[in-house]
């Protein structure tokens, strides 16, 4: 058998603590150091937990180990993972924002990301509909563009997913 060499470096993941307090705050703890909120914010909330994750993880750069801890005594505990480094493409041409640009589009778009809670509630916004993760925690959205020409035409064009438990958002043009 071989053997286990015993200078080898175990793998370690920085361990991240998010207790939610009772006003709805969060107090958030790295590997037991205190992660206080950026200057322009006064607390860590829930409205603010997909940031939260973000500065945490380097924008999902590096894998953490989360653990919530809800006012009742219940615990959420995930791993959020870091995504592939994107490798570099060129720029698409962008149209000039016009109504007969919109119309080469209509039709369905889907828009699909990993990386939320198995079953959890996922907001899809220009907020036009809900979705639900599946229960390996993919959720996709299919949506009708037809009836939303006029708002892409004053918007930005884009679609988010995000995940109500996990935080998880993607964001996505649909140009």
């Amino acid at each position: 058998m071989p053997e286990r060499i015993a200078d080898e470096a175990p793998v370690v993941v920085p361990h991240v603590i998010i207790t939610v307090t009772g006003d709805g705050g969060l107090d958030v703890t790295v590997d037991g150091t205190p992660f206080p909120p950026p200057p322009d914010a006064p607390q860590w909330t829930r409205s603010t937990l997909g940031r939260l994750l973000d500065a945490i993880t380097n924008d999902r750069t590096v894998t953490v180990r989360i653990e919530v801890r809800e006012t009742d005594g219940s615990v959420f505990t995930d791993l959020i993972q870091a995504n592939a480094p994107k490798q570099s493409e060129p720029p698409a041409p962008r149209l000039p924002k016009t109504r007969r640009n919109h119309t080469r589009r209509l039709g369905r778009v889907e828009v699909a990301y990993e990386g939320f809670v198995p079953g959890e509630d996922v907001a899809v916004a220009l907020i036009v509909a809900h979705t639900d993760a599946t229960g390996t925690g993919r959720a996709r959205a299919l949506i009708d563009t037809s009836h939303l020409a006029d708002l892409l035409d004053k918007g930005t064009g884009e679609v988010v997913l995000l995940g109500r438990v996990s935080g998880t958002l993607h964001v996505r043009r649909l140009s």
